[in-house]
């Protein structure tokens, strides 16, 4: 099964979270933080959205940082991925 979104959507998949912090303490899952650096899996078509007209400006495979509680979490063949909005999206990290 496929996710496609629509109209000025983009599924992100969450990258892999630091599990230890910087002087080597081992974090349980519980004690993680959602990452907010994601890689874009699938980008909408754009277009009319409340009016206005909306280009995608993010691409399939980039890296990318989101608002901190954006978006709807969604599993998929066992894979877990988040539905946000373009404007959702505050960075692209290069």
């Amino acid at each position: 099964m496929t996710i496609k979104p629509l109209a000025d959507r983009v599924v992100v998949k969450a990258t892999e979270a630091e599990e230890t912090t910087k002087s080597g303490l081992i974090l349980p899952g519980s004690a993680q933080e959602k990452p907010q650096v994601v890689e874009v899996v699938a980008v909408g078509p754009g277009g009319l959205v409340d009016g206005k007209e909306v280009t995608m400006v993010v691409k399939v495979g980039d890296k990318v940082i989101t608002s901190k509680y954006s978006g709807t979490e969604v599993k998929c063949d066992g894979v877990e991925y988040s539905i946000v909005r373009q404007s959702d999206i505050l960075a692209i990290v290069e």
